[in-house]
Formats: C-alpha cells, sequence, structure tokens
C-alpha cells in the first residue's frame, strides 16, 4: 500500500518528468524517487544481474540485456556457447561488446547525484564555515577536521581518546546508560555494551573488545560472501551443464532426425526403383505383344493373298472345257496348301505376373527391412526415457510372491496373510509403486520361459475387485500372452497377433500426453502392438500379472529388468 505522502511523492515526480525534457533533470528525479524510497537500494535498472552492483563499462548482449564487461567476460570464460545470464539466449558465435558508452554515462551521472545525497560529518569546532570531519572522538562525543583533531595526537591525555572514522549519528556508539563508549560485545545477549555494563548486568557474560567481535563477524562475512560466490559459480556450472545437455540432446536429435530422413529416402528411392522396374517390365511386355501380333498379322495377310490367288484359280478350273487340263491341274488345286491353326494362336492379354511377383516381393522386403529399422529406432528412443519401476506389495493379491527388492512376482499356491487394503486385486495381479500423470515413461520386465502373462499400465481408479474387464474403457492397457503362443491385445474387442519370434523381454513405453502405449520385443527390436489415440485423465501405474501356474508349466516369475540406454 502506498502513503499519501509517497502518493503525493510520484505524483510530483511524474509531473516534473512531464514537464521535463532534459536528462539531467529525469536523472536527477530518477535519484530523488530512490532516495526518497523506504529501501534506499539502488535502482535495479542500473544493477547488473551478475554482481549485483552498479554497471561498471556496461555492454549489451544482442538480446538487449546488458551486464558490466568485465563480469560477462568472466561468466564466458572456458565455455564453447555463449549465452545470455539473464534469459539464457545462445548466440552462435561470442558477440563483439563494446561499451554501451550512454548507459555509462548515465550509471555515471546516477554515481554522482547519489554521492551528493550522501551527508557529510562536519567539524563540530570549526569557526564559519566548517570543514569535514575525519575523526569522531567517543570520549570527547564530538568530530573533528584535521586541524581540530590535532591535540588528540599530541596531548598525553587526549591520546587515550576512542577515536573512531567520523560518524554523524555519535549517539549510537555511545552507552545511554553509563554516557561511556562502546567498547565491548557482549556474546551472550549480542550487544554493544560499555566498561560500566561488564560490572552490572553483564558481569558474568562472556564480553570481548568490540574490535575482536567486529574482526570475527568481518572473517565470517569474507567467508560467507566466499560461500555466496563459489554459490553463484556453481549455478553458473550448472547452467552450462544445461545448456550443455540441451545441445547434447539437439545434436542426438538432429542425428536422429538425419537417420530417418535417410531411412525413407532409401525406401522411397526404393519404391521408385521398383516402380521403374516395373513399369519397365510392363513396357517391354507391351512391345513384345505388339511385336508378335505384327509377325502373326504379316503371315495371315500373307495367307490370304495366297488363298485368293488360289480360289481364283479354282474358280478358273471349274469352268474350262479343256478336261485334260482339268486333269493335270486337279490334284494340286483340289488339296489344301499347308496352313497354321490359327485357332490354337492368340495374344496373351494378362501380364506376365512372374516379373510383377518378383517386384513386389522385392519392394515387400524393403518394406520390412524399413519397418524393422524404424522399430530399432522406436525402440531406441523409447529406452531414452526408462524409469526404475517396484512392485507395490499394498496391491498384490494375496497369492503372489514379491522378491525382497520388489522387482520379480510370481504366483504361490498358499494364500499369505496381508492385511486388507482397498488397493489390493482379488485377480492374480499387482501394479507398480510409482505412477506417472505427464510426460514419458518406460520399463522392461522378463517373461522368458512363461506360457501366461499380462503386462501394461492401469489407471489409479481402477476396480480392483471381483471381475475385471481388461480394456481401455476400464482403465486397462494390457498385451496378454495365452496356451505359450496365443497374444492379445486387450482392446474392446481383444484382437489376436501371432509373433514370428517369442518374446524372452517386452519392453512398456507410455507417452501420457500422446495417449500412447506401445510395447516392443526388446530381443528381436520389433514392435508388437501400440494403443493408439487414447485420452489420460488419471495417474498411470504399471501393471503385472504372472497369471496362474498350471501345474508348475508357468511358475516362471515376471521379473522387473534393468534398462541398458
Amino acid at each position: 500500500m502506498l502513503t499519501n505522502e509517497t502518493f503525493s511523492l510520484c505524483i510530483k515526480i511524474v509531473h516534473l518528468l512531464e514537464l521535463s525534457r532534459n536528462v539531467d533533470d529525469i536523472l536527477s528525479l530518477r535519484i530523488f524517487s530512490v532516495m526518497a524510497s523506504s529501501s534506499g537500494a539502488l535502482d535495479e535498472e542500473l544493477q547488473c544481474s551478475i554482481c549485483l552492483d552498479v554497471f561498471t563499462d556496461p555492454v549489451t548482449t544482442p538480446c538487449g540485456h546488458n551486464f558490466c564487461r568485465t563480469c560477462l567476460n568472466k561468466c564466458w570464460t572456458n565455455t564453447k556457447t555463449c549465452f545470455c545470464p539473464l534469459c539464457k539466449e545462445t548466440f552462435s558465435k561470442r558477440p563483439d561488446l563494446k561499451i554501451n558508452t550512454t548507459l555509462r554515462e548515465v550509471v555515471q551521472h546516477f554515481k554522482e547525484k547519489f554521492s551528493l545525497q550522501r551527508s557529510e560529518v562536519l567539524c563540530d569546532f570549526c569557526d564559519g564555515r566548517k570543514q569535514k570531519a575525519v575523526k569522531s572522538c567517543l570520549s570527547c562525543q564530538s568530530s573533528y577536521c584535521e586541524t581540530h583533531l590535532e591535540p588528540h595526537h599530541r596531548v598525553p591525555r587526549l591520546k587515550k581518546h576512542k577515536l573512531i572514522n567520523a560518524v554523524e549519528n555519535l549517539e549510537d556508539y555511545i552507552c545511554q546508560k553509563h554516557q561511556r563508549p562502546l567498547e565491548l560485545f557482549c556474546r551472550d545477549d549480542q550487544t554493544s555494551v560499555c566498561l560500566s555494563c561488564t560490572e552490572g548486568d553483564h558481569r558474568t557474560h562472556n564480553t570481548v573488545p568490540i574490535e575482536q567481535e567486529s574482526q570475527q563477524k568481518k572473517n565470517q562475512l569474507v567467508q560467507t560472501q566466499t560461500d555466496v560466490q563459489q554459490m553463484i559459480q556453481n549455478r553458473m556450472k550448472k547452467i552450462r551443464e544445461i545448456q550443455h545437455s540441451v545441445e547434447m540432446k539437439r545434436r542426438n536429435i538432429d542425428k536422429e532426425k538425419s537417420a530417418s530422413v535417410k531411412l525413407f529416402t532409401d525406401l522411397i528411392r526404393s519404391f521408385e526403383r521398383c516402380q521403374s522396374e516395373l513399369l519397365k517390365m510392363m513396357e517391354e511386355q507391351q512391345k513384345a505383344a505388339e511385336k508378335q501380333a505384327e509377325d502373326l498379322i504379316k503371315e495371315l495377310q500373307q495367307e490370304i493373298t495366297d488363298l485368293k490367288k488360289r480360289n481364283t484359280e479354282l474358280e478358273q478350273l471349274s469352268h474350262t472345257d479343256d478336261h485334260l487340263c482339268l486333269l493335270q491341274m486337279f490334284s494340286s488345286l483340289y488339296s489344301l496348301q499347308h496352313t497354321n491353326n490359327w485357332t490354337t494362336i492368340s495374344i496373351d492379354s494378362d501380364v506376365n505376373v512372374f516379373p510383377l511377383h518378383r517386384a513386389l516381393t522385392q519392394m515387400k522386403k524393403t518394406h520390412e527391412t524399413l519397418n524393422e529399422q524404424l522399430c530399432q529406432t522406436g525402440l531406441r528412443w523409447a529406452r531414452k526415457y526408462a524409469v526404475d519401476v517396484t512392485l507395490d506389495p499394498d496391491t498384490a493379491n494375496p497369492y503372489l510372491i514379491l522378491s525382497d527388492d520388489r522387482k520379480q512376482v510370481s504366483r504361490g499356491d498358499i494364500e499369505q496373510d496381508v492385511p486388507k487394503n482397498p488397493k489390493r486385486f482379488n485377480d492374480y495381479c499387482v501394479l507398480a509403486k510409482q505412477g506417472f500423470s505427464s510426460g514419458r515413461f518406460y520399463y522392461e520386465v522378463q517373461v522368458k520361459g512363461k506360457t501366461e502373462w499380462d503386462l501394461g499400465v492401469a489407471r489409479e481408479s481402477i476396480n480392483r475387485k471381483g471381475k475385471i474387464t481388461y480394456t481401455p474403457m476400464n482403465g486397462f492397457w494390457t498385451v496378454i500372452l495365452r496356451n505359450e503362443n496365443q497374444y492379445k491385445a486387450c482392446e474392446s474387442p481383444s484382437v489376436s497377433f501371432s509373433l514370428k519370434v517369442k518374446p524372452e523381454i517386452v519392453g512398456v513405453f507410455v507417452d501420457y500426453e500422446e495417449g500412447l502405449v506401445s510395447f516392443y520385443d526388446v530381443g528381436s527390436s520389433s514392435h508388437i502392438y501400440s494403443f493408439t489415440g487414447q485420452t489420460f485423465t488419471e495417474k498411470l501405474y504399471p501393471y503385472f500379472s504372472p497369471c496362474v501356474n498350471n501345474k508348475g508349466k508357468n511358475s516362471k516369475p515376471l521379473i522387473i529388468t534393468p534398462v541398458n540406454k
């Protein structure tokens, strides 16, 4: 809350600033407002955020912030990446810093005005124009200039007086009770006292000369300053570490981007190559068909010409009266010349499927190779978000046996005596102790040797008693194995799928914001299944079920294994 006096002062300052266009006047008013403030602290706009003092040779970074030149150079010493200590913006190359002359002049003006506002201690014995005091005497309770201080250096009696640097408030250095100098410090009461005080209330207290205590406090302040400076250095080091981590992250992402672009580029080129070969093959088949048709048509046309000639000869012979000629020509004209059986000859209108099949097979192999590479890349990326997961015994079904390190769970034959708990499952399952309500997380579970298991995640508010339907609608996102090789994703309805290789370690990855739950075969680096487009509104917990023992066939435990990033 502004007091009436402060509010009036602000109104006057604003009014004067509106009337004034002179920098000197504005600065004077600025300084006046600082001096009038209750804190009396330097104006923050003229302070370096590194040393927290008024600017010395101020320089301006490209992002527009100001620092002492020495402070900024020291901050950038032994660093590969230059950054703004205030807003943390990084610069591709080290800026060429030049002194901000305008700001330096403003700072200088501020310092001059501020120093003028400080009151000077004047000599109590000067006549006329008083001189500046250099020392104050606690015994005399007066302040002296160099001239009037001379007797204190010469007269033996005065030499015993207690002299200090000139101060205006001498009464603060005098015991108000005994009117004697405060020369001692009581450590018990943490206050300054005089010699008379040690004979009264502070007689049994631990008192030391005030200079000794002051020196000790100075030493403590020096140590505190050293600690503060070390804290500043540690935090600046941490900033550099964080920036380095971000830079390494950027490089790794750029590397992954390049690898992904190359992967997709290779795929596109492979498809384009297959497409080109396929089109070329089809064009060759078309040209071959056209050539075959052209040859057949020529042969047919030649036969038609020969047959027409034969028909003319037959026509002439059938009307001749020359019996001898008829008899002589009959045998050659009566029997038909050899011709092709055109009923069995045709042009195949179908495409030759064998080259096509070969091209499609090549494209399929390329796609499978790409899919494998993408799965490997996806799994490698997901493993970066590995978390440490342990089992929560408060949620475990009484028949489940948990290892001491809470990393293994198996189905026992005897119901254990465990406390009743609303979080405990009636079904043979257990949740992790750790829950996640944002970001990404990943963990791996060994399922080697098991014929049945359930893995996935579940939301916090799931039903844990009675009959449970494991679907996303009911808060479960799980993949299960039944009868050694029957895999299902518990969608609604469930989705059955087969795997070429039986997984020994299953990785589970969750992206909370993206609504994604993915399962991977860690051994083959292949993708198993993903729930996509989900909406998560509660905390998610890793979910495990070793299922029934099945007469010892499924007695192996589920084991949460360390993730090798």
